[in-house]
Formats: C-alpha cells, sequence, structure tokens
C-alpha cells in the first residue's frame, strides 16, 4: 500500500525519512489504526487536499517511497 482513502482521509505511505516533515504539515496526523501510531504513515484530512496539487504532492511522496522498497 502506497496511498489510499479510508473514511474521507487519505491515508499515505511516505516513509521514516520524511515522517517528521509530514506532520508538520496542516491538516496532517499519524496513522493509527489500533490507536498505536504508525512511523512512516500519515493521516491526510480532506481539509489538506483541497487542490490537485496538494493531492498530487501526496502522492508523489508516497510512490517516490514504496520506489525505494525492495521487490
Amino acid at each position: 500500500m502506497f496511498c489510499g482513502i479510508t473514511k474521507g482521509v487519505l491515508m499515505v505511505r511516505i516513509g521514516r525519512a520524511r515522517y517528521e516533515e509530514a506532520l508538520s504539515k496542516p491538516h496532517v496526523r499519524p496513522m493509527a489504526f489500533t490507536g498505536r501510531p504508525m512511523t512512516g504513515y500519515v493521516f491526510v484530512d480532506p481539509p489538506g487536499l483541497r487542490t490537485a496539487a496538494s493531492l498530487g504532492k501526496w502522492v508523489a511522496w508516497a510512490t517516490e517511497f514504496v520506489a525505494t522498497l525492495r521487490k
């Protein structure tokens, strides 16, 4: 998984290197399905996705990260 939508919120896998940077952005929070944050994954709430450019940035970050993973 590199990104997806759940309950109207974008889930993004951005990796540990960009995790803190991502959390510093407005409308971004740690992804925690079980009550425990998953480092390297974030939720982006709808206000953070108002433009195609803002959505594109998150998709690009996710794509760049998963491209580094072993196949």
